[in-house]
């Protein structure tokens, strides 16, 4: 006869659970979760064809996460590690999406979240979602480099746990999402392009498929001997990584710290990236490249993913698909091939940048039938 356990559905518990084998988390490590990861990579059908391109587009809509960013897979792992070696408090600099996950990943585990944020430069969302979460939230009079720099130095005196990603823990979850691309698509993609800030997302990522791809077996590095793919490990090859930055907060393309960054894409509004070295060896391994956007082609492109596929995310995470688009017209990536864009952020996460005109796209009509009916008939007609 069967437990209870057993005859259970399947249920899933996060991503420490599903990855605990992969994750370098001690075996007693009670797993801290909101059930982040298994993200859906959706395939793009109208935007491809606008670029004229014969392969495929895919973002990995990490929006979805349980606070509407990318930022819970690594604060699953390094708050359960945090909480595993005794830690009763963590602490992070933000530019929002950071805050918001550590407070959330704090409050599920009963412990302290600090979190030090730049004056005036987050978006209200975020800074909502800290306060919700219980979190001690506090201004400075500075930017998120001005914050990191804070945190970096409180961290040797205090008795609190860094959970920004120059913690060796965030990056180990958040590799995760290179795994569940594979597992999608049953190989890596081609290219891999994402928004780049603080750099530490690109480097996870290439962590991830660089384990994936270089196990020395001919086994499925995901299945224990047990490959359902059609290709093995060994004969995959990591996709080449391209980071793109805003162009007002592009310290990559000027080969040196911005030391006042600007940009409408405030969750990589960061002019000094903490991993900036392994940022570089990613892009030279992996042969890949950085590039900018400018605020107004990641707009237009926020909004052409939106209305166009239906998938609406922040402003930064539009940099991702804005510099692929433009790469392939460029003939940089190569038609026939698979893109992957990471989406970092859902996109409710920053109305305000969809509403600062106001709507105009509202059309005020009295209370009237006919008037309605009118108005549909024109626009069927359009």
């Amino acid at each position: 006869m069967k437990t209870d356990t057993e005859s259970r559905p399947y249920r899933y518990t996060g991503l420490v659970d599903r990855y605990r084998s992969r994750l370098p988390l001690a075996a007693d490590a009670k797993a801290i979760s909101l059930c982040e990861g298994n993200t859906p990579l959706i395939r793009l059908k109208h935007i491809p064809r606008t670029v004229g391109f014969s392969g495929e587009i895919y973002v990995k809509y990490e929006g979805l996460n349980p606070t509407g960013s990318f930022k819970d897979r690594g604060m699953t792992v390094a708050v359960t590690q945090a909480v595993h070696a005794g830690s009763h408090a963590v602490i992070c600099a933000s530019t929002g999406n950071t805050s918001a996950s550590a407070a959330a990943y704090a409050a599920r585990a009963g412990i302290q979240a600090f979190v030090l944020i730049p004056d005036g430069k987050v978006a209200l969302g975020k800074l909502a979602q800290a306060i919700a979460y219980g979190a001690t939230v506090v201004q400075i009079a500075g930017n998120f480099d001005d914050a990191m720099e804070l945190v970096k130095e409180l961290g040797k005196t205090e008795p609190v746990t860094i959970v920004n990603s120059i913690n060796p823990y965030r990056l180990q979850g958040q590799k995760t999402a290179a795994f569940e691309i594979i597992e999608a698509l049953g190989r890596p993609p081609d290219y891999h392009c994402l928004p780049v800030g603080n750099a530490g997302n690109i480097t996870a990522h290439w962590i991830g498929y660089s384990e994936a791809s270089g196990s020395g077996t001919d086994a499925c590095v995901f299945c224990n001997n047990e490959c359902t793919f059609t290709q093995h490990a060994t004969s995959w090859h990591p996709p080449k990584m391209v980071g793109y930055q805003a162009a007002g907060s592009a310290p990559f393309m000027r080969g040196k710290k911005v030391t006042n960054p600007e940009t409408v894409a405030t969750a990589i509004r960061i002019g000094d990236p903490q991993s900036w070295k392994p940022a570089w060896t990613v892009q030279r391994e992996s042969e890949g490249w950085f590039d900018e956007c400018t605020d107004e082609r990641i707009l237009a492109t926020q909004r052409l993913l939106a209305s166009r596929e239906g998938v609406f995310c922040e402003p930064a995470s539009a940099a991702s698909l804005a510099g692929a688009l433009r790469d392939i017209q460029r003939g940089r990536i190569q038609q026939g091939s698979v893109v992957v864009c990471t989406l970092t952020g859902n996109g409710l996460k920053d109305p305000d940048v969809i509403l600062k005109d106001g709507a105009p796209e509202l059309i005020k009509v009295p209370a009237e039938r006919a008037v309605v009916e009118k108005l549909l008939a024109a626009k069927l007609d359009a």
